[in-house]
C-alpha cells in the first residue's frame, strides 16, 4: 500500500464517517435513531455512541439473518479482514463447491453492515465494531451461533512451551525458539489445504468421524485421563486441545478445514418466500372482509351497551378479574381471548376506560357517544388504526408477567413494543402476494423469523433443536393473522382492498369480472412472494391519509342501512341486514336478539315488550312503530302480546313508604296477600286498594314481577316513573398512548438538522489551530482553549478588523461547556457578536462565559 493510500484509509470509525456524505450520514440515524437521541456534539461523539454495547445489540437485532451471518463470519475472522477472507467464510473455498448465491447477495449485507456503522474500512481492511465482535465471537460462556471454536492462538494460550513443541514434532514441523512462532507454525499448518489433506488422511477412522461430530459444532468435548488411541492422536497432534481439565477443543482452523472454509452451515442469503394456500376471487375476498367488518362493530356495540350503564369493577391492581371476563365472553357469545381481543380494542380506540370513582368501574367514555354518530366505514376505519398502532397486545392475556402473576384484560404489563412493527410487516406481506392470495402461516413465520433472527439462548435452541417456547414475534405474527380476520382487514385470509389502503401499499390492478379466475374450494397457488417496502405508513399524517382512504375503500362494500324488517307468526323479527340507528335502538328495548349473521333475529317476550314499556313507550306507540317499519303483517299474536303486557303494566302501582302496593281492583291485592311466593315481602294491607311492604321499592318490583305481575313504579305525585336507565360515562378521557421499541425514526427535518449540527461541531472540534502565544502547540482536540480575559478581548477584537474565524470555548448558562468555531463581528459592552460557523447563525456571547481563544490555521475553513 502507497503512503497516499495509507492516509486516505480511516483508522478509526470516526474517520469513516467524516467522509460519508450526508445521505449516508442520513441513511445511519434513520437506521438507528438511538444514536441521535440527544443530538451528538461532533462525529467523533457519534462514533462512539455508535459503538457503545447497548446500541450495537439494539441495531444488531434489528439485522435479518444473512446480515447477521455475514457480521458473524466477520467476528471470526482476522481483525481485519479482506473481503476475499470474508466470501470464503460465507461461500466457500473458491472452486465447484462456492455458493454462487452467497457470492451474489454478499454485497449487499456488507452494504448493510457498513451503513449501520457495524463495519467500516475498505474492502481490504473490513473491521467489525469492537462491541459486535466480542458479542458475536465464540467463548466457552457464550457459543457462536457459527458453532467455531477458539482460534490455535487463543486455545494454546496457557500450554507449556514445552508441549507446543511436542506438538510441533507430532506433526512434521522443525522445532523454534519460542511458542509464539511455534504456534503460528502450527496455525500456519491447519490453514495450508494440501498439508492439512496429508495430516487427516493419515489419521484412524475412528479419529476422522471424532472430528466430524465436532465440526459444526458445538466445538467441545469431553475426554478422560487416559484418552483412547484414536482420541490421543488427535490430542498429540493438536487437532484436539485441551481447555480445562477434561475438556478439549476442536481449533478454529481446523473446523474451517473440515467445512471447506464455511462459517455456516447453511447460509441464508434469500429470504425464504411467503406461499399461498389458496387463491380467492379478489371480490369475494372484500366481501368477506366486509361482513366482517360489520361483525366487527356489532361486537364492539354490544360490548359497550352492556357496560352502558357501568361496566365490571377495576381490580386493585388493575384490569379485569377473570369472572368478569368469562361474563363478557358469555353475554357477546365469543371465546374469552377473542372477548378480551374486544375488550382491548374498544379500549385502544378510546371508547372505554376507568370512571376513577372511589368504587371505580369501566364504563364507556364520552368519545363512545360520538364515535356511534360517524358513519359506518369511518367507525370501522377507527377501529382498524387503534389496533394496527396499539402496542398492547392482548394475545398475553392470561398468561404470566416476570413475578408470576397473571396478566388480565384492561391491565398493566400488557404492552409489547414490537407488536405495531410486527402487524405492519404480517400484512404487509400479505399485500405482497397476487390479490385474493391467502397465504400459510409457516411461511409467513419463516420469513419473519429470516427477518428478524433470534439470538442468545433461545437462537441457540432452535439452531439445535431443542423445545424451546414460540419466540414473541411469532406469536404476535399468528394473533395478527386471526385479529385481522375478526376485524375485517383481511377476508378469507387474503388481504382484503381496505386492509391494503390502511397500511398505505399500492392498489393492485383488478381485472375485470370476467377475466377473474375462478374459485373453487381448496386451491392451491404457490407463488413468488414480491416484497414491499418496510416500514409502512411512518408518521401520524401518513396513518391518518392510509386510514382514510381504507374508509373510503369500504364504504362502498357495506350494505346501506335498512328502515324495515320481517315480522313472522312465532313472534319474532328478522332483520334481513345492519339496520338504521332509531330502528336498531327500538329493536334493542323491544326484544332479545336471538341469533346473529347475515340477518338478525329478533325475538318478543313479555320481558321485553315490559321493558320497551318501562322505558316510557306507549302500546299504541309500540304498534304503530311496528306496522311502519314492517315489510309482512303485524302479526296477531304480536298484537295481542304487546296489548296483554300493557294492560297489566303500571296496575299496580309501587312507591315508598318504606313502599306500597296500590291497585284499583282489590281483588289483585288479595291474590297477591294469598300467594306463598310474596311473604318474604313483608305484605300487610293498609285500605282496600293499598298493601304496604317492609321491602324497599326496588325489591318489591322485582319480587312481584317474578310472581307474574307486571307493577309499574310511581313517583311521590303518584305519577308513573320511566325507568330509562341513565347511560354512565367516564370523564373525557385519551386513549392509551403505544409504548414505543426505541426511539422513534426521525423525520427528514430533524435529520437535516441533526446532520448539520453534527458536522458544525465536528469542523470546531477538528480545525487546526495556531499555537498560542507560549505555546508548543495548538491545544488538543477535544480540549477547551484557555486564555486570559484581556487576552481574550484583544484577541477578539484583532479578529473583527481582520475577518479571521476564531476557536473559543464557551460555557452557557446551565453550565455546558462547548467549543464553537467563530467570525467575530462586534465586540462592545461585554459582549461579542459573531457568525457562528457552528450553528451557521450570527450569535451574541457574554465575553465572561468564553473560557478561551485560538486562532486557526490559515486553511481550516
Amino acid at each position: 500500500m502507497s503512503t497516499e493510500e495509507k492516509s486516505a484509509t480511516p483508522r478509526s470509525l470516526a474517520e469513516e464517517l467524516r467522509v460519508r456524505d450526508d445521505v449516508s450520514l442520513a441513511a445511519l440515524l434513520r437506521s438507528r435513531p438511538d444514536l441521535i437521541t440527544p443530538v451528538p456534539t461532533d462525529l467523533t461523539q457519534l462514533a462512539t455512541r455508535a459503538a457503545t454495547r447497548a446500541s450495537v445489540v439494539r441495531a444488531l437485532e434489528r439485522l435479518d439473518r444473512f446480515a447477521l451471518q455475514t457480521a458473524e463470519a466477520l467476528a471470526v475472522a482476522a481483525d481485519p479482514a479482506p473481503y476475499d477472507e470474508l466470501l470464503r467464510l460465507m461461500a466457500g473455498d473458491p472452486g465447484p463447491a462456492t455458493d454462487p448465491a452467497v457470492a451474489a447477495a454478499l454485497p449487499r449485507s456488507l452494504a448493510v453492515l457498513r451503513e449501520q456503522a457495524l463495519v467500516w474500512g475498505a474492502d481490504d481492511r473490513l473491521r467489525l465494531v469492537r462491541t459486535a465482535r466480542e458479542l458475536l465471537a465464540p467463548s466457552p460462556q457464550h457459543p457462536s451461533p457459527t458453532g467455531l471454536g477458539p482460534t490455535v492462538r487463543e486455545a494454546t494460550a496457557g500450554m507449556s512451551p514445552g508441549r507446543i513443541q511436542e506438538l510441533l514434532a507430532a506433526v512434521g514441523l522443525p522445532s523454534t525458539h519460542d511458542s509464539v512462532s511455534a504456534v503460528s507454525a502450527l496455525g500456519a499448518l491447519f490453514t495450508d489445504r494440501p498439508r492439512m489433506t496429508e495430516l487427516l488422511a493419515a489419521l484412524p477412522e475412528e479419529s476422522r468421524e471424532v472430528l466430524a461430530r465436532l465440526v459444526w459444532g458445538p466445538p467441545y468435548g469431553q475426554v478422560t485421563h487416559d484418552p483412547a488411541p484414536h482420541l490421543r492422536a488427535l490430542l498429540d497432534r493438536g487437532l484436539l486441545l485441551p481447555t480445562a481439565p477434561g475438556t478439549v477443543v476442536l481449533p478454529r482452523e481446523v473446523a474451517l478445514h473440515l467445512r471447506e472454509g464455511r462459517a455456516h452451515r447453511a447460509p441464508e442469503p434469500v429470504p425464504p418466500p411467503v406461499e399461498a394456500a389458496a387463491a380467492h376471487r379478489p371480490r369475494v375476498v372484500d366481501a368477506t372482509a366486509a361482513g366482517q367488518a360489520l361483525a366487527a362493530l356489532a361486537t364492539v356495540e354490544e360490548l359497550l351497551k352492556e357496560w352502558d350503564e357501568g361496566g365490571p369493577a377495576v381490580l386493585r391492581a388493575g384490569g379485569l378479574s377473570v369472572r368478569d371476563l368469562k361474563r363478557t365472553a358469555v353475554a357477546l357469545d365469543v371465546t374469552e381471548p377473542v372477548a378480551a381481543f374486544w375488550v382491548e380494542l374498544a379500549y385502544a380506540a378510546g371508547l372505554i376506560a376507568s370512571d376513577g370513582q372511589a368504587d371505580e368501574r369501566y364504563a364507556a367514555t364520552p368519545a363512545y357517544d360520538e364515535w356511534r354518530e360517524l358513519p359506518t366505514a369511518e367507525r370501522w376505519a377507527g377501529l382498524a388504526e387503534a389496533w394496527l398502532t396499539a402496542t398492547r397486545t392482548p394475545g398475553v392475556v392470561g398468561g404470566r408477567d416476570a413475578k408470576d402473576r397473571t396478566l388480565s384484560a384492561l391491565g398493566p404489563n400488557l404492552d409489547r413494543s414490537a407488536a405495531p412493527e410486527v402487524r405492519q410487516r404480517v400484512l404487509a406481506l400479505l399485500a405482497g402476494l397476487p390479490e385474493g392470495a391467502s397465504p400459510t402461516e409457516e411461511s409467513v413465520l419463516a420469513r419473519l423469523r429470516w427477518e428478524r433472527p433470534l439470538r442468545g439462548p433461545q437462537r441457540e435452541q432452535r439452531e439445535t433443536r431443542e423445545p424451546r417456547e414460540e419466540d414473541l414475534r411469532s406469536r404476535l405474527a399468528r394473533w395478527t393473522l386471526s385479529e385481522a380476520e375478526l376485524l375485517g382487514v383481511t377476508g378469507r385470509g387474503a388481504l382484503a382492498a381496505p386492509g391494503r389502503a390502511l397500511i398505505g401499499a399500492p392498489e393492485p390492478v383488478r381485472p375485470a369480472p370476467e377475466a377473474a379466475e375462478s374459485e373453487g374450494p381448496g386451491d392451491k397457488l404457490p407463488v413468488h412472494h414480491r416484497a414491499l417496502p418496510s416500514p409502512l405508513p411512518a408518521t401520524p399524517a401518513e396513518q391518518a391519509a392510509a386510514t382514510a382512504a381504507a374508509a373510503r375503500l369500504i364504504a362502498p362494500l357495506f350494505p346501506e342501512p335498512l328502515d324495515h324488517v320481517l315480522l313472522q307468526a312465532d313472534l319474532t323479527a328478522v332483520a334481513p341486514g345492519p339496520l338504521e340507528r332509531p330502528l336498531a335502538d327500538l329493536l334493542g328495548v323491544l326484544a332479545d336478539v336471538e341469533s346473529k349473521g347475515g340477518a338478525t333475529v329478533y325475538r318478543f317476550t313479555p320481558g321485553s315488550v315490559r321493558r320497551a314499556l318501562d322505558a316510557g313507550r306507549t302500546a299504541a306507540d309500540l304498534h304503530a312503530v311496528l306496522a311502519r317499519h314492517s315489510r309482512t303483517p303485524v302479526p296477531q299474536p304480536l298484537t295481542y302480546l304487546i296489548d296483554d303486557v300493557a294492560r297489566r303494566h303500571g296496575l299496580l302501582r309501587v312507591g315508598a313508604a318504606s313502599a306500597y302496593v296500590r291497585c284499583d281492583d282489590d281483588t289483585t291485592l288479595d291474590e297477591i296477600l294469598a300467594d306463598k311466593r310474596a311473604a318474604g315481602l313483608g305484605l300487610r294491607r293498609l285500605a282496600p286498594t293499598v298493601l304496604a311492604a317492609q321491602a324497599d321499592p326496588a325489591a318489591l318490583l322485582e319480587g312481584l314481577r317474578a310472581i307474574g305481575f307486571a307493577p309499574a313504579a310511581e313517583s311521590a305525585a303518584g305519577d308513573v316513573l320511566i325507568a330509562r336507565a341513565d347511560a354512565h360515562r367516564t370523564p373525557p378521557r385519551t386513549p392509551p398512548v403505544p409504548v414505543p421499541e426505541g426511539p422513534p425514526v426521525p423525520d427528514d427535518t430533524l435529520l437535516t438538522a441533526a446532520i448539520r449540527a453534527v458536522r458544525a461541531g465536528d469542523l470546531a472540534s477538528t480545525a487546526p489551530r495556531k499555537p498560542g502565544p507560549g505555546e508548543g502547540g495548538a491545544p488538543a482536540a477535544g480540549e477547551l482553549p484557555r486564555t486570559g480575559a484581556a487576552e481574550t478581548l484583544a484577541t477578539m477584537q484583532a479578529a473583527v478588523m481582520t475577518g479571521e474565524a476564531l476557536w473559543i470555548g464557551y460555557v452557557n448558562a446551565e453550565g455546558a461547556a462547548s467549543q464553537r468555531v467563530v467570525a467575530p463581528i462586534r465586540v462592545e459592552g461585554g459582549f461579542v457578536t459573531a457568525y457562528d460557523h457552528t450553528a451557521d447563525e450570527v450569535r451574541t456571547y457574554p465575553l465572561h462565559r468564553i473560557t478561551g481563544v485560538a486562532e486557526l490555521a490559515d486553511d481550516a475553513l
